[in-house]
């Protein structure tokens, strides 16, 4: 069994190719993707079986909004532990101005934010904007 095949199987979702061809350029990806990043990379790909399945991972826990300040909407690959109930999403996207590509920094998280009374809460992120690893070797 493949790690795309183990990922929606531990989720409870039908093992299709389209799903699991979704994964795999995730996977394979190492940044954040927009519907229309994927919708390219994908063959004979259909729109509204990508945007269907695209929400179907989000509330699953698979995939989550990678909020990067730009007008596109991005979704990068969960933390393992993420599922249904819960995402762990709350962490810094890092956003290169040179490459536009956003990358999660799983390990840095959003501070709390202690908001005064009469305040809820509802969710928070944080955008790094700087040059990405990648991108800073090659300006040098």
């Amino acid at each position: 069994m493949t790690s795309s095949e183990k990922i929606l199987k531990q989720h409870n979702l039908r093992i299709t190719q389209f799903r699991l061809d979704v994964i795999s350029i995730f996977n394979n990806a190492g940044h954040a993707l927009s519907a229309a990043d994927l919708e390219s990379r994908l063959s004979d790909p259909d729109r509204i079986t990508l945007y269907r399945t695209l929400k179907s991972f989000e509330d699953k826990g698979i995939i989550h909004k990678a909020v990067d300040g730009t007008q596109t909407q991005k979704f990068a690959l969960c933390e393992s532990d993420c599922n249904e109930h819960h995402h762990h999403d709350e962490h810094v996207h890092f956003h290169c101005r040179l490459c536009e590509n956003t990358f999660c920094m799983d390990h840095v998280y959003v501070p709390k934010v202690v908001l005064p009374h009469g305040f809820t809460f509802k969710d928070s992120s944080m955008i790094v904007n700087g040059i990405c690893e990648k991108c800073g070797v090659t300006t040098l």
